[in-house]
């Protein structure tokens, strides 16, 4: 795409690409959409409207617009958002984040909070189809996540210190963050798709939207680097170069996840108990490269652990001391709820004991 794409609005032929990958999903009843009222969603709702006419077989759409509770013109966005649903045909509905919210982490919360209320829709539109049609087919929320929403992804994970799989940016598609249900899969279609493009689109159909100013709120990180961008462009760290920069690590990402599959099928075959034990003969892990023991060691502490998931940097700091061990042949370390042993040509990772309540322990004699 060159640069003077950027301010064009997207096509009718573009818009068949952008959701080619979702076709097979004319067999679901219920696509939900994730609708705040501003540019990049409206333009979502607007598109797949669009894509919607040129199919054969009747999808229903719900755009679902979460009313945080924070700024008071989120209710009257809620409303205009429900009026051009209604014109698009388009079911609507208005959620609201209730209850206490935190001093501190308020986007990270309302992050949360927001695909829980979309996990909650998800459920009960498609269970009202019937049990068979929830278990066998699932339910699919989208997002208007774009081409900068992915650069500024990358760039917050650089400055968090990140690990591949994080510098590998946002998937078009996968579960819904913090729902259980694995059948509920977030879709992100626009990701390849500059802002400017959308915002050209909406303009073009005289379409309004709401501007959100705590998009440009300087106390919170993503508004700054956002405000970096420009300077970052200018010396050639384009947002197209950031995602392009995620695709491949993504390829790495992916590359290194089967040869783990791999190494998990020949060395730790399950299935594994849920608490374990899981244990590893301490000459089949010594053979694989460092990257692959780290991974390993993730995989099964996760699984077996309840204070997971292991945070990467502590997981680096005990992959190192149980390395400089294997060749004293003894190990003991506790990360995120599980126990990792090394003991008799055999390491082993377990379900650690139930933390001791503090106020129990001081009345023992």
């Amino acid at each position: 795409m060159s640069s003077a794409d950027h301010g064009a609005p997207v096509s009718d032929a573009e818009v068949a690409s952008l959701f080619d990958h979702l076709a097979y999903l004319q067999q679901y009843h219920t696509l939900i959409l994730a609708v705040s009222g501003g540019p990049d969603s409206t333009a979502l709702m607007v598109l797949v409207a669009r894509w919607r006419k040129t199919l054969k077989h009747r999808v229903k759409l719900i755009a679902v617009t979460v009313d945080h509770g924070l700024r008071p013109e989120a209710k009257r966005e809620a409303l205009a958002v429900k009026k051009l649903a209604r014109s698009l045909r388009i079911e609507h509905r208005t959620l609201r984040w209730t209850g206490r919210k935190p001093k501190t982490g308020i986007q990270e919360a309302a992050r949360e909070a927001r695909y829980r209320l979309l996990g909650q829709v998800a459920q009960a539109a498609c269970k009202a189809k019937g049990v068979a049609v929830w278990k066998a087919r699932g339910v699919k929320v989208l997002t208007a996540h774009t081409l900068d929403d992915q650069a500024e992804t990358v760039l917050f994970r650089m400055m968090r210190g990140s690990g591949i799989a994080g510098l590998a940016g946002m998937r078009a598609g996968s579960p819904l963050p913090g729902c259980e249900d694995q059948k509920i899969e977030l879709f992100r279609p626009l990701l390849g798709v500059p802002k400017s493009r959308l915002i050209a689109t909406l303009k073009a159909a005289k379409i309004p939207y709401a501007d959100d100013p705590t998009n440009r709120d300087p106390r919170f990180a993503r508004p700054r680097l956002r405000e970096l961008m420009p300077q970052l462009a200018a010396e050639g760290l384009t947002a197209e170069r950031l995602a392009r920069l995620a695709s491949r690590v993504a390829r790495v990402e992916w590359t290194l996840y089967e040869d783990l599959n791999d190494a998990l099928m020949k060395f730790a075959p399950g299935p594994w108990p849920e608490q374990g034990p899981v244990a590893v003969k301490t000459g089949d892990f010594d053979d694989l490269s460092p990257e692959i023991q780290l991974r390993m060691l993730e995989r099964i502490i996760n699984w077996v652990g309840n204070e997971g998931p292991a945070e990467l940097g502590k997981l680096e700091t005990l992959h190192e001391a149980l390395r400089d061990a294997i060749d004293d042949g003894r190990f003991r370390r506790t990360l995120a709820g599980a126990v990792v042993t090394l003991d008799k040509g055999e390491i082993t990772v377990e379900r650690a004991p139930a933390r001791r309540n503090a106020k129990t322990a001081l009345k023992r004699p």
